[in-house]
Order: structure tokens, then C-alpha cells, then sequence
């Protein structure tokens, strides 16, 4: 079949520069696509590269659009290289939206559902900003919450995640809340079994530590694994679905933090996960809502009674989608 072929950059300024490891990062770059069928129905997609994770950039996710003709095939939806991950993943959705029938304005609609933010992980600002963070985002209805290391001298983040367990700890009536602790792949194996340490003493709060060491470094995590019993999850070191094969054949059987729109084929990642029956932490990429919407979509199919909540509350972080559906 063909397939009218369209495409809009976009950019969407978070609300105050987000800190990691890697850096400051002030604005969300991606492409919305859509295809529209011979007989007009009409599919969406988004391509949402972060170069700096492990998928292409931004810009060559751009001229790869701009060189694809007006009209495309099933073939070339389905032999975008795997360098290319993020459109593997934007384009093959599109095309599963336009089998799907899903119409223009489902695509850019909102999520009404508010009971859904406690099956989800709230994303925390960075530093002290995480006190008040997990306040507002308790009252919001989360329950599980993400903060990021290694923006902060060591100490001082230390008496910070004091803090933040002491408040999960006490809850507010329902249950007692959780903690991920993201170090981005920023720590030296000293820091990493310090930070295990800490979180070992602190109990069942911490659900894991997300990428303690380097990408090159999965062995010396798959040791600290062996060593501490808190939990590691791998984030950059699986952002791409040939980096999982890669980390699944050297032994890998702990937890993966899958970011959907920079993976690649969700066909073949729907495979890859279900064949090796793969501990999965969903997660975004600050992508928009026809990002978002196929990305939860993915992990429903993959993992429907997953106890882990979603890594997809990050949405508070960046200014408003509004103006999306005006580029077409």
C-alpha cells in the first residue's frame, strides 16, 4: 500500500532547563508525521530523537524526512536502518495508526484519565527542588517518583534522598510511596557502591538505581548486581533495540528501562520483549501526546500486569502541547 507522506518539526521549551549528567537540556526537538491512506484514513507518528541517549539526532531524523519522497510503501516504512531508531519507531507507528483508523482528532487529544498518574513514575526536579517536588506531586496522585543524581555535590544529595525516603516513608493515608534514583551512567564504581550502600541501609523505599556506571561498563554492573540488594536498572545502556539484544546475549536478566520512541520497531521490540520475557520499566522521552499515547499503547500489549509503574510522568516539566494541532 502507499501512503501520502507528511511531516512537522516541532520544539517545546521545558518549563526550567532540565539537569542531568549529560548536561542542561532547554528544548524538545521532534517531528509529528502523518500518513494518509489511498482512501483517506489518516495516521500520526512522532520521532523523537535524543542523539545524546543513543539514537540519532534530531537533525538527521530531519534530513531523513526531508529526503523521503511525497509518496512512500509498506517497503519503506519497514527498511528505515537501525541507525535511524527513533524513525523506525515514528514511522512504523504511523502506519499502525493509519491501519488502526485513528482519526486527526484522537491524536492530539488529552488524557482525561487523572487516576492513571498513580501507575505512573512523577519525574523530580533535579537537587533540593525534589522536596517540594514530591509534595506537589503527591497531591497530584503519584506514588512513584524518579529523581536524577549526580547534579549535586555527593553529600548534600545524600541529605536530600534522607529526606525524600523519610516523606515516602510516612505516606498520607493510602500506602507508602517509592523511589528510583537515576544516575544517568554519571558515577565512578566508588560512588556507585556508595550510593548502593545508602540505598541498601534505607530499605524497600528505593526500587532501584538506573544506570550507576558508563554504557562500557556492564560488567562492573552486573557485579555491583551481585553485590547490593537493591536493584540496578539499565537505561543508556539498552535505548536502542539492537543494544538490548547486545546486553541481553552478555548475560543481562536484570531490569530494562525501555524508552519506546527511541527503541526502534515496535514490532521487533514487541518480539524481542516477549520472547525473552523481559523485566521491563517503560519510559519517556519528553515526547508529545501522539508519542506518548503509542508508547503506553506498546506497553500494554508487552506487559498488561506489569507491577511497575510507568515511566511517563514528565509532562509537568515542559510548556504545553497547545498549538500541535495547528500544523496541519
Amino acid at each position: 500500500m502507499n501512503y501520502k507522506f507528511e511531516f512537522r518539526p516541532y520544539q517545546r521549551k521545558f518549563k526550567r532547563p532540565l539537569q542531568t549528567s549529560h548536561g542542561t537540556w532547554e528544548i524538545r526537538e521532534g517531528i509529528i508525521l502523518r500518513l494518509t491512506t489511498d482512501n483517506g484514513k489518516i495516521g500520526f507518528g512522532e520521532i523523537a530523537p535524543i542523539g545524546w541517549f543513543g539514537s540519532e539526532t534530531f537533525l538527521e531524523a530531519l534530513n531523513y524526512c526531508r529526503n523521503l519522497p511525497d509518496v512512500i510503501s509498506d517497503r519503506t516504512i519497514f527498511s528505515i536502518p537501525p541507525n535511524l531508531p527513533a524513525c523506525q519507531f515514528g514511522l512504523e507507528s504511523a502506519w499502525e495508526s493509519a491501519t488502526l483508523k485513528t482519526q486527526f482528532k484522537s491524536a492530539f487529544s488529552e488524557d482525561k484519565t487523572p487516576a492513571s498518574k498513580s501507575n505512573h513514575s512523577g519525574l523530580l526536579p533535579g537537587g533540593e527542588g525534589a522536596l517540594l517536588g514530591r509534595q506537589i506531586l503527591w497531591m497530584q496522585g503519584y506514588r512513584t517518583f524518579k529523581w536524577k543524581i549526580g547534579v549535586l555535590p555527593f553529600q548534600r544529595e545524600v541529605r536530600i534522598l534522607q529526606e525524600l525516603v523519610l516523606a515516602l516513608q510516612q505516606g498520607t493515608g493510602d500506602r507508602p510511596g517509592s523511589l528510583r534514583i537515576d544516575a544517568n551512567g554519571g558515577l565512578s564504581l566508588a560512588e556507585a557502591e556508595a550510593w548502593l550502600q545508602i540505598c541498601d541501609e534505607l530499605g524497600g523505599i528505593i526500587e532501584y538505581l538506573e544506570q550507576p556506571l558508563p554504557v562500557t561498563e556492564l560488567e562492573a554492573m552486573v557485579e555491583l548486581g551481585m553485590r547490593f540488594s537493591t536493584a540496578i536498572a539499565l537505561d543508556e545502556s539498552v535505548a536502542t533495540l539492537s543494544q538490548m539484544q547486545s546486553v541481553y546475549r552478555q548475560g543481562w536478566r536484570g531490569i530494562y528501562v525501555i524508552k519506546p520512541c527511541i527503541a526502534g520497531s515496535p514490532s521487533e521490540l514487541r518480539q524481542f520483549c516477549n520472547l525473552n520475557k523481559i523485566d521491563a520499566v517503560f519510559s519517556s522521552v519528553f515526547e508529545t501526546d501522539i508519542g506518548r499515547k503509542t508508547a503506553l499503547k506498546l506497553a500494554g500489549e508487552i506487559h498488561p500486569k506489569s507491577h511497575r509503574a510507568f515511566g511517563f510522568g514528565v509532562d509537568h516539566l515542559l510548556e504545553s502541547e497547545k498549538g500541535l494541532e495547528l500544523l496541519w
